[in-house]
């Protein structure tokens, strides 16, 4: 009988021990779940943080926002994976998202989409660590990025000609109230459009003029006797406006036609230009082109209104009317010279118009007949 006991006592001793030796064994196993607490000489780096590159901004429609950065590395066996938070403050109290266990991405790099829009006009703070279930790594440097306001733009305030206003030259000056705009805009840009028809089927003049100070105008050649109707709208590199309202204007009936030859009463350019230019018909010749220009270019000089003296401008070769440019005026000699552009072809006709000034690399130096 004591015999058996001690027996029994053995077994029972040699039990627990074999007991405690799986329990070692398992505890000491690095890719166990159930170890407690950091495994001794494992060292796990910090993740590198890689787009967006800290104080990048994002438009609101380039959302949702996707987070990347350069995988961790590890001296242990066990894998890792990462803990990501996204946070309205650098201290991340005020924490807004958070994934706790994402996984590798391959290539050396992971990312992850936001899944949400985030509210725009703000500061985000985002960071990165990796763990393996017993060890945790360091974070990785802070990062931020902005989500800029939306950009809106309200429509150009048209200001001149209105009201079905009359015009009475061949040349209409459009001219608005800049557009007011919200948010990080670029630069403004106008469209300017210029139509027969209010449904705009039958364009006759368009252009996209950069935004002057205060107002923005801008001048287009337009035939006596029409009706015309013009809107324009405001963008940046990204967004526009909506079409201003729709404006309606009217040209007045042609002046007499003075005889060809006579003088002009005008002491303005535009003025002696367009009066000039009624004394022939809708097609001038080259001759008479040169005539239009040189009575032109005398009136202009008499009125001393603009410098001067103004002449025609000598031309040998390519496109010419008996010699000379078919549609500048010309001011002195050398690198000096000034020309203007005071014909247009407009649709066929030719339309006087007392251009901006040309000096310097915008123009082909040549002599300078002055009248």
């Amino acid at each position: 009988m004591k015999r058996c006991s001690r027996l029994v006592t053995s077994v029972a001793a040699a039990a627990l021990v074999a007991a405690s030796a799986c329990e070692v064994v398992k505890s000491e196993n690095p890719l166990s779940p159930s170890i407690a607490g950091p495994i001794p000489g494992v060292e796990i780096t910090p993740p590198r943080p890689l787009e967006p590159p800290t104080g990048r901004t994002f438009k609101p429609k380039e959302q949702p926002v996707t987070l990347t950065f350069e995988n961790a590395s590890t001296s242990g066996v066990r894998p890792l994976y990462y803990r990501l938070e996204l946070a309205a403050d650098a201290g991340f109290t005020s924490m807004l998202f958070t994934n706790p266990s994402l996984t590798p991405g391959g290539d050396g790099r992971t990312s992850l989409t936001l899944t949400d829009t985030l509210p725009t006009d703000r500061t985000y703070y985002w960071r990165v660590r990796a763990e393996d279930g017993a060890n945790t790594g360091p974070f990785a440097a802070v990062t931020h990025f902005v989500v800029l306001a939306p950009v809106i733009i309200q429509p150009p305030g048209p200001l001149e000609p209105i009201g079905n206003g009359a015009v009475t030259t061949t040349t209409a000056v459009l001219r608005v109230a800049n557009a007011s705009r919200t948010g990080p805009a670029g630069p403004i840009t106008y469209r300017f459009e210029v139509a027969r028809d209010a449904g705009f089927t039958q364009l006759v003049a368009a252009a996209n003029v950069g935004e002057q100070a205060g107002q923005t105008s801008w001048s287009t050649a337009v035939a006596y006797s029409t009706s015309y109707f013009w809107r324009v709208k405001a963008s940046d590199p990204d967004e526009s406006s909506p079409w201003s309202a729709l404006v309606a204007f009217s040209t007045t009936a042609a002046p007499p036609a003075p005889t060809p030859g006579g003088s002009c009463g005008s002491t303005q350019p535009q003025g002696i230009l367009e009066c000039r230019r009624s004394q022939y018909g809708a097609h001038m010749s080259s001759g008479e082109v040169v005539a239009f220009l040189r009575g032109s270019a005398s009136d202009i000089n008499k009125a001393g209104t603009a410098g001067g003296p103004w002449g025609l401008l000598v031309k040998t070769g390519g496109l010419q009317c008996d010699g000379y440019s078919c549609d500048i005026l010309c001011m002195g000699n050398g690198s000096s010279q000034v020309q203007r552009d005071v014909l247009l072809d407009s649709d066929g006709a030719q339309v006087p118009v007392w251009g901006a000034p040309m000096t310097g690399s915008q123009i082909a130096v040549r002599p300078c007949e002055a009248q």
